[in-house]
């Protein structure tokens, strides 16, 4: 899933974002990147990223 699409479907995911300091959020290419893309770019472990996203998803 593109990262624009997750932050529009669930924007309390949004500080997952930025508490990893990704400047993902209104970024030109987060509809082009996946939690991979992001991940691997500023170097954040995939698996505990895509844990807090779902904490953050399953919170609200």
């Amino acid at each position: 899933m593109l990262l624009c699409d997750i932050m529009e479907r669930w924007p309390q995911t949004i500080p997952v974002f930025i508490r990893h300091k990704m400047l993902c959020v209104g970024c030109a290419i987060s509809p082009y990147h996946t939690i991979q893309d992001a991940c691997l770019e500023h170097r954040v472990s995939e698996t505990m990223f895509r844990e807090e996203l779902g904490q953050a998803i399953n919170t609200h």
